[in-house]
Parts: C-alpha cells; structure tokens; sequence
C-alpha cells in the first residue's frame, strides 16, 4: 500500500481476498485528513530511514495499491526500481491520465497491467448531475438571489425533469447512472455514443461528432466523459453556440472536455442558463477565473465523488481484483494504454 488507507480498510482486503498480503505501514504514509483522502497531509515527510524502508516495499511488491504520493514521477521511479512488479491500481476514476504522465516504455505497459477506480464514483457523480440539472431547471440563482435581498416576488415558473430533454455526453458507467437516474424521473434522455450499443433510460443515441446537431433540442447537457486526446474540446464553441438559451450544463467528467472560455462566454449571454461544475481545465481553478464571479454557475473543488463510503468501495473493487489477478480471470477497470483510459 502506497496511498493512505486506513487498518480496517486494510484487514478489509486481506479478508475478501486472503491470498493477498497486505502491507500497512502506517508510519511511512501521511496522515489522511478525511474519509478517502488519497493524498494525505501534503505537511508529511518521511525520515531517511523512512524512505529507505518506503523503497524497499515498493521494490518487494507484487502490486501497488495505489500510485506513491499520487505522483506520476514516483509511478515512473517504482517501476524501474521492481522488475516484478505485476500490477498497479489508481485511487481516481480517470487514472489512465496519470500512467500516460509517468511516460513509461513499451515495455513497461506491457509488463505492468494498470487499473482504475472506475464505477466506484458512478453513483455519487451522478446525484452531482442529478442536483445540477434540478437548480437549473428550478432556477437557483433566481431564488438565492432573492433570498439575498429578502425579496419576495410574483409567482413565476418552475421547469419540470419531467418535461425536459437531457443530454448524457458519455455512457460509461457514470452516464449509464445519470440515464437511469433520469428516467425514473420520466426525462427523456439522449446519449453520445460511438458504438451505438443501447443503453437503458437512453431514448436515442447520437455519435459524438453530432453534438452540435443535437444540442438545440435538449434543455440540460450532462458531461461524464474523461479526459483524452480524443474528449479534448469536445464541447466546443460550435457547440455552445448551438444550444437552446437557457439550457443548464453539468460537468463531471474532466475540465478539458468543454472549452472553458467558450463556456464563460455562454453563460454571459444566456445560452446557458446554468452550469454545475465539478471539474476544470485546471485545477485548482484559477481564483482570477471569471467562472468565480458569474451568479448562474456552482462550482465544486473536484470532490463530488467523495463520499464516507468511497475508501470501502475502492478496497473492495480491489480485492475482487486481486482474486481475478490470480486466477488469470479478466480484470476490471483495465487502463488502455494507448488511449490512456
């Protein structure tokens, strides 16, 4: 174990899969700060002895169960220092983007099978998506804003999910829960795919290159996909220029995948009424960032995935791992390492 995990999380894995061993060196990681903090206490260091001994485990290991100091550097260092290393699970749904950091060889993504977290955010970021298109639809801003002036106006409406079109940018295990989710709610949903497989909840499926076709006739725009070369400004200009005025924008895929600037200037003049954003370009989001200051949008720091809940889910989709590993059954999560996702 390289990221901070707690005893119980610990003796957790050890016992859904008892032909794992688990070492839990407390005293040589940092302490965590929350529930499934995976960075710890960035104020940590270790002594010389501490470190020596960090290395040795690291270069002893089958498997590392998480990336040491989340570190793509540290990624690269500890596969070059263990030759045997087998395997190495990524705290973050999207770790593909930090094995393609780490720069590694040919060699060394073929001698090492990476996995993700994947699935285990999916119901969290999909409530995230689920709140921003509810404060869209019921109009947040209107009612802080007359909150904020004690201001009690004329009855006006309210938009219904019911009522409304959403599209899901991305059916990946977080855009199959926001369509489910939907559904139930009686929203007809449209998603982007590029196999065109179906999906439930999904009415009809679009491939990705139709976006600007389609987003004239939907009134929400949910984006869950990761960010790759080829999700790079996949919401473009084109797009937002094309939506239907007002519509609200939720983000919990990565930042790169809408043109932030592009984004700013919708929200300026209307086109989208409302925007939720969990994820940015960069991050932490800049604090001279005209996002901070526009009264229709939420922003959140990245953390609508962590739950109480999220260090069991992880440990356990590891353990289950771990068991696939070594009865030579597929894995889960695998990270493709050409794409990097």
């Amino acid at each position: 174990m390289v990221t901070p995990l707690t005893d119980e999380l610990c003796d957790l894995v050890s016992l859904l899969e008892p032909r794992v061993e688990m070492l839990c060196e407390q005293d040589l990681l940092p302490p965590v700060r929350y529930p499934a903090d995976h960075h710890g206490d960035p104020t940590f260091t270790r002594t010389s002895a501490q470190e020596r001994r960090f290395a040795e485990l690291i270069a002893e290991a089958d498997a590392l169960y998480g990336l040491p100091g989340e570190d793509p550097a540290a990624l690269r260092h500890a596969i070059e220092a263990n030759p045997r290393l087998r395997w190495v699970h990524t705290m973050a749904a999207g770790g593909g983007a930090s094995v393609k950091a780490a720069a590694l060889s040919a060699e060394q993504l073929e001698r090492v099978t990476f996995t993700t977290s994947a699935g285990v955010h999916g119901g969290p970021l999909a409530e995230y998506a689920l709140f921003g298109l509810l404060a869209g639809a019921k109009n947040l801003p209107r009612l802080q804003a007359d909150a904020t002036r004690h201001l009690w106006p004329d009855r006006w409406l309210m938009g219904q999910l019911r009522e409304q079109t959403v599209l899901v940018v991305g059916l990946g295990g977080i855009g199959s829960e926001v369509a489910r989710l939907l559904a139930a709610f009686g929203t007809r949903v449209i998603g982007t795919s590029r196999r065109g497989e179906p999906v439930d909840g999904v009415a009809e499926l679009v491939h990705p290159s139709e976006l600007a076709d389609v987003v004239g006739r939907v009134d929400g725009i949910v984006v869950t996909l990761p960010g790759t070369t080829a999700t790079k400004g996949l919401v473009s200009a084109d797009v937002l220029a094309a939506v239907k005025p007002g519509a609200t924008l939720v983000n919990v895929g990565r930042g790169t995948v809408v043109d932030e600037e592009a984004l700013v200037q919708a929200l300026r003049d209307g086109r989208i009424g409302f925007a939720a954003l969990d994820v940015f370009t960069e991050e932490p989001l800049d604090p001279a960032s005209p996002l901070w200051d526009l009264p229709n949008v939420v922003i959140s720091p990245h953390n609508a995935t962590l739950t109480p809940a999220e260090g069991r889910r992880i440990a356990e989709l590891f353990a289950d791992n771990a068991g696939r590993l070594l009865d030579g059954r597929p894995m889960r999560n695998v990270v493709d390492t050409v794409e990097f996702y």
